[in-house]
């Protein structure tokens, strides 16, 4: 069984229209907030790109509050920082703010593993997988964490 998230309505029903109709098991669409602990406990949580937008320690925070309420294994992905996007980044704070899409954080990863390693909910999390994801333009890190 799986519960599938997103605070786009339009997002969760393009989810649902695209899912493959041969799939074993439940999935559960909704459009809302993902760490809404009605939504109860899981196995394991997938986050893609739902941190992207976290200062660092707000997004261990995030993690830290899943955890709680996860019994295996947290899987998700951040914007590695790298000095090139930095610098995009500061350029693009000097436009007018009108309409542009939330502005994604880039995270350092060694500052993410101190962040999760001191955290006193993720501490005895150990980092396990970890992947580069790339595709034109858009690049993000995956992580995978595993409980004790």
């Amino acid at each position: 069984h799986v519960v599938a998230i997103d605070l786009s309505p339009t997002l969760v029903e393009l989810a649902r229209e695209r899912q493959p109709r041969d799939l074993p098991g439940q999935i559960d669409f909704r459009s809302g907030d993902m760490l809404d602990p009605a939504l109860g406990h899981f196995d394991h949580v997938v986050g893609m790109d739902s941190i992207i937008h976290y200062e660092a320690a707000d997004a261990v925070r995030v993690l830290a509050g899943l955890a709680q309420r996860t019994r295996r294994s947290l899987l998700f992905t951040y914007v590695p920082s790298n000095p090139a996007l930095l610098a995009f980044r500061a350029v693009g704070r000097l436009f007018p703010r009108g309409d542009r899409a939330p502005s994604i954080v880039p995270v350092a990863e060694k500052a993410l593993h101190r962040l999760v390693a001191a955290d006193a909910h993720l501490g005895a999390w150990r980092p396990a997988r970890t992947q580069r994801v790339a595709s034109g333009f858009y690049t993000s890190q995956a992580l995978e964490l595993v409980a004790p």
